[in-house]
């Protein structure tokens, strides 16, 4: 895939990407690759939708509630659809309030910590055990490892994330209603901010996924379909799926995001765009 060649013009010492693409609802996901594919990276931020997406499966398994307040000290009243929709309050990092429960739109890694507490208060399993028997295990992710926080502290690599995109394109370890909960917009009339990228009103977030949504200039393709999902880093990593285009793309890089963070938008954003329009060729 040509459009992938443009990962060769940014300025990281190492880069790699990928686009998968389900043809149609019946076949196979098929992905094309570009640089190291087996290349360890800080993957940063791409570990919410990882986390998010264990803790979906706690909840389709009954081990948590979107809705029951949590039992871990957090602020009173926050639900696990409040932690993981960046609704708690919460700040950036730590775990004062500034603001009330479902008021704002603020970008929490705290929020997602706390969240993943309760998964392993409720089923007596340290989340990253958890995570790795519900989510990498069974995808095949073995090169996936968390090594910090289950907001920001997983590696990874291309290979392992066009597993996730597989199954983020056509879910196998969830049911459908409940990757449609997801990726779905929660709270949708809050405002808030996109670390690195700007202020939106309304901000669409789903449970631990991004949502394109209105916003711009974005990080995301300017011809992404408003129900694109996904989530960069402050590693210099971006991820998203396109439900509507049927594809997946990956560019993960060693390049922190804050050295080049308006090349990087900018970049990520043409590569969208040339691979939505090549795919659709």
């Amino acid at each position: 895939m040509g459009a992938l060649d443009r990962i060769d013009t940014w300025p990281a010492p190492t880069a790699a990407g990928a686009v998968t693409v389900r043809r149609t609802p019946d076949s196979p996901t098929v992905s094309v690759t570009h640089g190291d594919i087996e290349h360890s990276f800080r993957i940063a931020s791409i570990t919410k939708p990882l986390s998010a997406f264990a803790m979906m499966i706690a909840v389709e398994e009954g081990s948590i509630d979107l809705d029951q307040p949590v039992s871990v000290p957090a602020p009173t009243g926050a639900t696990m659809r409040h932690l993981l929709a960046h609704a708690s309050g919460l700040p950036f990092d730590g775990r004062e309030p500034i603001a009330a429960l479902g008021e704002r739109r603020i970008y929490s890694n705290t929020g997602i910590e706390i969240a993943a507490e309760e998964v392993a208060s409720r089923t007596g399993i340290e989340f990253g055990t958890y995570l790795a028997e519900a989510v990498l295990d069974p995808l095949g992710m073995a090169s996936t490892e968390l090594k910090g926080s289950p907001a920001h502290g997983l590696w990874s690599t291309v290979a392992d994330l066009t597993r996730f995109i597989s199954e983020l394109l056509e879910p196998t370890l969830i049911a459908a209603t409940t990757w449609s909960e997801m990726t779905r917009i929660q709270y949708p009339d809050l405002g808030g901010v996109v670390p690195g990228v700007g202020r939106f009103r309304p901000c669409p977030w789903g449970l631990g996924v991004e949502i394109h949504g209105d916003k711009s200039p974005h990080w995301m393709g300017r011809t992404n379909s408003p129900q694109t999902f996904g989530h960069f880093g402050g590693a210099g990593t971006m991820l998203w799926v396109d439900p509507i285009a049927d594809v997946g793309l990956v560019a993960l890089t060693d390049l922190p995001f804050d050295r080049w963070s308006d090349t990087a938008v900018r970049s990520w954003r043409e590569l969208s765009d040339a691979v939505l329009a090549e795919v659709s060729e």
